[in-house]
């Protein structure tokens, strides 16, 4: 592991994979068509039937998910929170996805509003709901890649891929969550939780149209606050995948009575910490107790303990040479998965795009 794997504070922001190494190097983002991301929005079967919200399908090239939404909000004349979207997607990329925008009662200006938009981005296509696109609502995203200056054995290669396919590999939050050399980490040590913007809106003053005073404040401070339940989901997983049981149910998995197919889930800590117990529930706690600073910023929030699976397993995996050292790859993700988890299972991944000196927290994927 490398200096910039570890921050200097001791965050751990590489961790183990599937196979105990990486079998490969290969460099990603040289252009931004080497990343391209379709989002998997199906329309509803009354798509005709109009409603206060009009849902945009764009393509853009170069422009993280908020710029975008942002300047849809401008263009709109409605407020940022008006602008609704399914997650976050790359910037360095070619990406199509949907977003949403509160427009009651201006259906006969729709056409006029849309060629504004055209003039900066393509509109692929669009219909009327009654309500705003949230997080999640996708059923996934459809990835195509190039991968290129490759270096290992294409045999190799071939083997951990195919793995791959047929197993899956950890289900880590990638690492530019947690910011450069884990920043995020270090400010959600100093933040005040109980500051988080509560979805009743209370105690929020406001300044003109759509702002409020605690607005950009809380917006940080829930990114903090997510970085760190993602960063102990990873120490938790991670030490599922040194024991080998990151595949395997153990005694305590929430749900187990109920279901036996049930899927091998993690922690993403709340109030009372996790909902595994007996054998699962103790490992949990164990390894979070690791990281008492940490698991201190969850002790005076309400979030509730929720479960995310421990296994990613990409749907319809396939994949082919273009020579010795240029590999393309098709897939599909659900929502909440990582690209960049997939592929470093398999290869040290090197993003052209820090060479241009950008930041690579908008490598994300939702």
């Amino acid at each position: 592991m490398t200096d910039a794997q570890h921050a200097s504070n001791g965050w751990r922001l590489d961790w183990p994979t599937s196979s105990g190494s990486r079998v490969a190097s290969a460099r990603i983002k040289s252009l931004p068509g080497d990343f391209f991301v379709d989002e998997d929005l199906s329309m509803p079967d009354d798509s005709g039937g109009g409603g206060e919200h009009l849902c945009l399908r764009l393509e853009k090239v170069g422009d993280n998910t908020d710029y975008v939404a942002r300047q849809l909000a401008n263009i709109c004349g409605c407020r940022h929170f008006d602008v609704g979207f399914c997650g976050l997607k790359d910037r360095h990329a070619v990406t199509r996805q949907w977003f949403s925008l509160y427009r009651p009662g201006q259906e006969d200006d729709d056409g006029a509003f849309i060629q504004a938009v055209e003039e900066h981005w393509p509109v692929l296509a669009q219909y009327r709901q009654a309500r705003k696109l949230r997080r999640g609502d996708h059923q996934g995203n459809r990835f195509e890649l190039v991968l290129k200056d490759v270096v290992g054995d294409t045999s190799a290669i071939d083997a951990a891929l195919a793995r791959l396919r047929d197993l899956g590999c950890p289900n880590y939050f990638g690492s530019q969550r947690f910011g450069h050399g884990g920043a995020n980490l270090d400010r959600a040590l100093t933040m005040d939780p109980t500051t988080l913007n509560r979805r009743s809106g209370r105690n929020v003053k406001k300044r003109g149209r759509g702002r409020s005073t605690s607005g950009s404040r809380d917006s940080k401070n829930v990114l903090y606050f997510s970085a760190a339940r993602s960063w102990l989901f990873n120490e938790v997983l991670a030490h599922r995948v040194e024991t080998g049981t990151w595949l395997e149910p153990l005694e305590g998995e929430p749900g187990a009575c109920e279901n036996q197919n049930l899927m091998v889930t993690g922690p993403l800590w709340g109030d009372g910490g996790t909902e595994a117990v007996s054998v699962q529930g103790e490992i949990e706690r164990s390894v979070v107790a690791e990281h008492p600073q940490l698991a201190a910023v969850f002790s005076t929030t309400r979030m509730k303990p929720e479960r995310r699976p421990l296994s990613l397993k990409p749907e319809g995996l396939e994949w082919h040479w273009d020579g010795n050292d240029q590999l393309r790859l098709s897939f599909r993700l659900a929502p909440g998965q990582y690209a960049t988890t997939l592929l470093d299972d398999v290869f040290d991944i090197m993003d052209a795009t820090t060479f241009i000196g950008e930041n690579c927290a908008n490598s994300v994927v939702q």
